[in-house]
C-alpha cells in the first residue's frame, strides 16, 4: 500500500520534467548511472538535493507518483491493477536503450542558431555556428552513450523549418552510429542534416508556408531547394563533399525517381540516404497548413513500404534505431485489453513486450505465436 503526505486517492504515475520537480514528491523509478548503480531509489522523497542532481546529469525528466493506493490496487487511467500484476510489471521491465535527451537549455541554444542559419546564409559566422551546433549534439548523444531515439519526444521549437532541420539532424545521427559510422562521420552527418533544407531560405514565402495545394509551378520551384541548398555550400571549402552532396541528394531515391536530378541509386551519396529516411519520417508526423500530421506508428509503417525509393540497410537502421513505445507507455490492444510496455525489441519497433494491465499476460508482440495481436 502506498502512502505518504496523507492523500487519499488511487496512486497515479505521472512523467515531470526535472526542473518542474518539487521537494516533497515521491519518484516511481529509479535513477541509474552508466555503470548501472542506484543513484536515487524508487520511491524516494525527493528534496531539494536530489532534483539539483537530476538537473546538473541531464535528466530531462522523472515519473513521480501520486495519491495513495487502497489494500488491493493501484490505478493506470481507468485501469485498477492488481498488485500481484504491479511486482510483475516491475520484475520483468527492461529499461529502453540509451536515448538522446537534449536539456532546455541545449534546446533553447540550438534554436536559436538554426534561426540565424537559416536567416542569414552568408554570414562569416555561417559554418562556426553549423558546428556549434552540431556539438550541442553530439555532446547529447556522447553524454549517455546514446543509441536510440524517443521519436515521439523530439520537439526543438513549434517553428516548422527550424524544429524539422534538428529533428533531421539528430535522427540521422543515430541512424548514422547504427549503421557503422565513426564520430567524424556521424558529425559531419549531422551538420548536413543540419543544412540539408537550407535552400528553402531561397524559396519565397508564399509558395513555401502556402496552405493549399501547390500549382505545377510552384512545386517546380519547391523542389529546387535541394539544389539552393548546395549551391549556397559548394564554395564553402571548410565543408565535406559528403555533407555538400547530402543537401544536394537528400530527395533523391533508390529507383531513380527523385529530385533535382534523378540519379540512379549507386550515384546517390550515403549522408543523402540516410538523412531521406529521417526527413521522410519527421516530415509525416509533422502538422503543416495543408495537413494532418500522421501517428508516430503509421508513419513507421509507411517507411517500411517504401522499398523502391530508400536504401533498404539504411531503413533497417533507422527501425533498429528508434523506440516508438517507450517502456513505461499504456497501450491498447487488437484484443481490446490495455496493456503497458514492458520491454522493447530493437528488431520489430511496432512489436515490443507488453503485459495487459488486468489480466498479467505476457505478450512478446514479436514472437509468431502472437502475430494476430497489434498495438492500436
Amino acid at each position: 500500500m502506498y502512502r505518504y503526505k496523507g492523500v487519499s486517492t488511487l496512486a497515479k504515475r505521472r512523467y515531470v520534467r526535472s526542473r518542474s520537480l518539487k521537494e516533497e514528491m515521491v519518484i516511481d523509478q529509479a535513477v541509474v548511472d552508466r555503470a548501472g548503480r542506484i543513484l536515487i531509489s524508487r520511491n524516494t522523497l525527493l528534496d531539494s538535493y536530489h532534483i539539483m542532481s537530476l538537473v546538473r546529469m541531464g535528466v530531462p525528466g522523472v515519473y513521480i507518483r501520486e495519491g495513495e493506493g487502497d489494500e488491493n490496487a493501484v490505478e493506470s487511467g481507468d485501469i485498477v491493477i492488481a498488485p500481484s500484476v504491479q511486482q510483475e510489471i516491475e520484475r520483468k521491465t527492461v529499461e529502453d536503450r540509451a536515448k538522446v535527451n537534449l536539456s532546455e537549455s541545449v534546446k533553447a541554444r540550438v534554436a536559436e542558431g538554426i534561426q540565424y542559419l537559416y536567416n542569414d546564409t552568408v554570414s562569416e559566422d555561417f559554418t562556426s555556428t553549423t558546428r556549434s551546433i552540431t556539438n550541442d549534439l553530439m555532446r547529447a548523444i556522447s553524454d549517455n552513450d546514446a543509441i536510440a531515439v524517443d521519436i515521439s519526444a523530439l520537439k526543438i521549437s513549434d517553428e516548422y523549418t527550424f524544429k524539422h532541420s534538428v529533428d533531421v539532424a539528430t535522427m540521422a545521427m543515430i541512424v548514422g552510429k547504427k549503421h557503422g559510422f565513426g564520430r567524424q562521420e556521424v558529425y559531419e552527418l549531422g551538420i548536413s542534416g543540419l543544412l540539408h533544407d537550407v535552400g528553402k531560405s531561397k524559396i519565397p514565402n508564399e509558395i513555401l508556408n502556402k496552405a493549399g495545394k501547390l500549382t505545377d509551378d510552384e512545386f517546380m520551384m519547391m523542389k529546387q531547394h535541394s539544389l539552393f541548398g548546395y549551391q549556397l555550400l559548394k564554395e564553402k571549402d571548410d565543408l565535406s563533399n559528403s555533407i555538400k552532396l547530402g543537401v544536394l541528394q537528400h530527395h533523391e531515391k533508390m529507383n531513380a525517381k527523385g529530385y533535382p536530378m534523378g540519379v540512379p541509386s549507386e550515384k546517390i551519396n550515403l549522408f543523402a540516404r540516410i538523412i531521406s529516411v529521417a526527413d521522410i519520417y519527421d516530415a509525416l508526423v509533422t502538422e503543416r497548413p495543408y495537413k494532418k500530421p500522421f501517428s508516430p506508428r503509421d508513419a513507421v509503417e509507411m517507411i517500411m513500404s517504401l522499398t523502391e525509393e530508400l536504401d533498404i540497410e539504411v531503413m533497417r537502421s533507422f527501425l533498429e534505431s528508434v523506440i516508438l513505445y517507450p517502456v513505461g507507455t499504456d497501450v491498447e490492444l487488437s484484443t481490446g485489453e490495455c496493456a503497458r510496455v514492458i520491454e522493447n525489441n530493437s528488431k520489430y519497433v511496432l512489436r515490443p513486450t507488453v503485459i495487459g494491465l488486468k489480466s498479467g499476460k505476457i505478450y512478446d508482440l514479436s514472437e509468431i505465436g502472437n502475430a494476430s495481436i497489434v498495438i492500436l
